[in-house]
């Protein structure tokens, strides 16, 4: 009795999914990120940007925002920032590649705005992170710092 070619291959590749190992998780898995307190420019004035500790969720990491305008301080906000962030992008990072990323910040206001960033490692534990905040469809504050793997 001869065999067809191509069950020969389904039954090699069932095989080959069941022996798979599973990927081990991320080196920095769990880890919170610290990201450096930034600033940048708007038409008369600037806008300083720090975030707290940076806690790993199940989809990415949040953290509490503060924005501070200067010098029109009524128009500052606080709220919580959150980004997606899979473990298969902690393992780009991890070979030294650039990865992308979006999220969502929600204001005191309720007021959600849209996020955009890039993250480029320089180690294993740092690297450079730009986050665009979108405030409107036309204005977006762009914030360019370093970030750190921390100790839980």
């Amino acid at each position: 009795m001869r065999t067809r070619p191509s069950l020969l291959v389904l039954w090699l590749c069932a095989c080959a999914l069941a022996c798979a190992q599973p990927l081990p998780p991320p080196a920095h898995a769990q880890a919170p990120v610290e990201v450096a307190k930034s600033s940048t420019s708007i038409y008369i004035g600037s806008v300083s940007l720090s975030l707290d500790r940076l806690a790993r969720t199940e989809t990415g990491y949040a953290a509490v925002y503060n924005a501070r305008v200067f010098p029109f301080f009524f128009e500052s906000e606080s709220g919580q920032f959150s980004i997606e962030f899979s473990d298969d992008q902690l393992r780009q990072i991890e070979r030294g590649e650039q990865v992308n990323f979006t999220g969502t910040a929600r204001n005191h206001r309720g007021r959600d705005r849209r996020i955009t960033g890039r993250v480029t490692p320089t180690d294993a534990q740092s690297g450079a992170i730009k986050v665009r905040i979108f405030v409107t469809e036309k204005i977006r504050l762009v914030f360019e710092t370093t970030y750190r793997f921390a100790e839980k």
